[in-house]
C-alpha cells in the first residue's frame, strides 16, 4: 500500500478512478476507510486522492502539537508526491478547515474548493464539545474505523488543532470557485457559520441538505451529484 515521507511523517494514501484530479481531506478522527462509499461514488467521474491525515489511520501519529496549517502543508506535499500538482479539493468537517488553509497557503495548487459540514471560526473547546465530537465519531463511523483505531492522544491532538484554527477574516482571499454543502440541523458546524462562510467567500455557492453533521452519508448520491455538477458542469452527474 502506498506511503510517502511528507515533512516529518509517513503518510498513507490511495488513488482511485479517472478524470480530473480531486483531493479528499478527511474529518476529525476519521481515516479514509470511513469515506469508502464517498470515494467510490466520486471516482466514477474523478481521479480521487484520499489519505489519512497525521494522527489517524495508517499515517504516522506523532505526539506533538498539530495545527490545521501543518496539515495543509502535509496535504500540499502529498499532492506533489502523488502527481496532483493542481486539483479540486473536497474537505469534510475538520478537512474543510484544512482545505481552506490549503487554498490560503498554496493557492496555486487549488482549482476549486468544496467545503462540507465545516466552519472557519475558532472554536472554544470544552469538555462537553470534546465528548460530543468523540461520541459522534464513534457512533457514526464505528464499523469503518474499527480496523485502524485512533489512539486517544492523537484524537486530542487533532481536536486541539481543529479548534484553534481561525480563518474567518482571511476568507476574502479565497478566489477559486467554492461550493459549500451543509446539513440544516448540524450541531457541530451550525448552518449560521456555513452562511457566514458563504458571505465571505466571493462568488461561492451554497447548497443545504436535510440532516446533521454526516448528512453526506445519508444522502450520498445527492452529495456526489452536487459536487460533480459544480466541478464539471450541470448535468455531468447523470
Amino acid at each position: 500500500m502506498p506511503t510517502v515521507k511528507v515533512n516529518d511523517i509517513n503518510m498513507y494514501y490511495e488513488v482511485s478512478g479517472e478524470g480530473e484530479p480531486l483531493v479528499l481531506i478527511a474529518g476529525l478522527g476519521t481515516d479514509l476507510t470511513v469515506y469508502e462509499r464517498v470515494i467510490g461514488c466520486l471516482s466514477k467521474k474523478f481521479r480521487v486522492l484520499a489519505f489519512d491525515n497525521r494522527g489517524v489511520g495508517r499515517t504516522d501519529k506523532p505526539d506533538i502539537p498539530y495545527s490545521i496549517e501543518m496539515m495543509a502543508d502535509d496535504t500540499a506535499a502529498l499532492m506533489n508526491a502523488a502527481g496532483f500538482r493542481k486539483a479540486h479539493v473536497l474537505g469534510i468537517s475538520m478537512g474543510g478547515r484544512v482545505a481552506m488553509a490549503l487554498a490560503l497557503q498554496h493557492p496555486e495548487m487549488v482549482r476549486s474548493l468544496v467545503l462540507a459540514s465545516t466552519f472557519a471560526r475558532k472554536r472554544v473547546t470544552t469538555v462537553r464539545s470534546y465528548l460530543l465530537f468523540n461520541v459522534i465519531r464513534r457512533l457514526s463511523f464505528r464499523r469503518a474505523s474499527r480496523k485502524y483505531p485512533q489512539p486517544e492522544y492523537a484524537f486530542q491532538r487533532q481536536f486541539q488543532a481543529s479548534g484553534s484554527f481561525d480563518g474567518i477574516d482571511k476568507l476574502d482571499r479565497i478566489s477559486v470557485p467554492t461550493l459549500i454543502l451543509q446539513g440544516t440541523s448540524d450541531k457541530i458546524a451550525p448552518l449560521s457559520q456555513a452562511e457566514e462562510m458563504h458571505e465571505r467567500i466571493k462568488g461561492s455557492k451554497m447548497i443545504t441538505f436535510p440532516g446533521g453533521h454526516v448528512f453526506f452519508m445519508m444522502r450520498l448520491e445527492q452529495f456526489c451529484s452536487a459536487i460533480t455538477d459544480f466541478l464539471l458542469g450541470p448535468g455531468s452527474s447523470s
